[in-house]
């Protein structure tokens, strides 16, 4: 009957409508993650942003309801891990957990290939951490007045050692050198570990290092802080003076540890793993063991994030020159 048939074609012409304009079924729209997440960790296992990606990651797979797996991408500083990221597919399966690396290294290396601000949708900081400056237990050098004294009485005598050109640990020496004119020598190690056990075994006086990677020595009682870089003395840490109580301005120095997502990485997506990362965070049990191991939670979020690397670039770059640091 026409009256019948004409109504039955108008809806199977109305449904395969709506299915070829999305109205059904549509992978695209399936909700947020299907499948494994990658966090790219431009360093070697066992430093602050291998640690710090491990975390987030343990705790995110049961909000996210999927494995996140940390994938270390080491070498050159950093820059092959971060240059990965940044040429990952924006589709919110790839993220970068990674140090001031990412806004000191263009600064460092020509070959840098990528930007920092322009390449990443920022996603949040998690952590601050300050340097330290630290000698051997044994040492007779009493504090940074003390060092400064004793360097200067004996030129080229006494040296300092760092995880490596350029790093945080690097200029928080470098600036205080150019502030007074601290006769010491910089000897760059390849990671806080050796550059730490430099220090142990007498082959240089002083060191300077990230705070976390000091904690242990701490414990033990085999190294002695002379003073942190930080804006405020450490909390587990009363009694050792900041720089700026030393008498230094604006020398204050600390590293980040932050998640970054490729440019183009769907806004929802960038907020979603920002919530979920800073509650993280925010936990007192995490907040507790970051302090411990020489880290201070500051879960700021994309916009303070952006705002940060948009002032750090360009503060590295004056720092690298002001240091004479050679770009390699």
């Amino acid at each position: 009957m026409p009256t019948l048939q004409l109504p039955y074609k108008l809806s199977v012409l109305a449904a395969t409508f709506l299915l070829i304009a999305g109205g059904g079924p549509n992978p695209a729209n399936a909700e947020y993650p299907e499948r494994t997440i990658r966090l790219i960790v431009p360093f070697a296992p066992g430093g602050a942003s291998d640690y710090v990606a491990r975390l987030l990651s343990a705790r995110l797979q049961d909000k996210l309801g999927q494995t996140l797996i940390v994938e270390n991408k080491g070498g050159a500083g950093g820059n092959i891990g971060i240059t990965a990221a940044a040429r990952a597919k924006p589709d919110g399966y790839t993220f970068l957990v990674t140090s001031s690396s990412i806004v000191i290294n263009p600064s460092l290396y020509r070959t840098a290939s990528y930007d920092a601000v322009k390449d990443f949708a920022p996603v949040t900081e998690l952590t601050v951490s300050p340097n330290v400056i630290a000698v051997n237990a044994k040492s007779d050098i009493k504090d940074l007045k003390d060092l400064i004294a004793k360097a200067n009485a004996n030129p080229g005598k006494y040296n300092y050692s760092t995880p490596g050109v350029g790093t945080t640990a690097h200029f928080t020496m470098e600036v205080l050198k150019a502030q007074r004119k601290i006769d010491i020598v910089h000897i760059p190690f390849a990671g806080s570990g050796p550059a730490l056990q430099a220090l142990i075994g007498g082959q240089v006086q002083v060191t300077t290092s990230s705070l976390s990677a000091v904690m242990p020595f701490i414990a033990s009682g085999t190294i002695r802080i002379l003073a942190v870089s930080g804006h405020k003395r450490w909390p587990d840490l009363p009694n050792v003076p900041t720089v700026a109580e030393e008498g230094f301005k604006n020398a204050e120095v600390e590293t980040f540890q932050a998640v970054f997502a490729p440019a183009g990485t769907p806004q929802s997506i960038v907020d979603r793993i920002a919530k979920e990362a800073i509650a993280v965070f925010e936990t007192p049990a995490v907040k507790k063991t970051m302090i411990e191991t020489g880290n201070l939670v500051t879960a700021t979020g994309p916009a303070a994030l952006a705002k940060k690397v948009n002032a750090e670039v360009p503060h590295w770059r004056e720092m690298v020159a002001k240091a004479k640091i050679p770009v390699n």
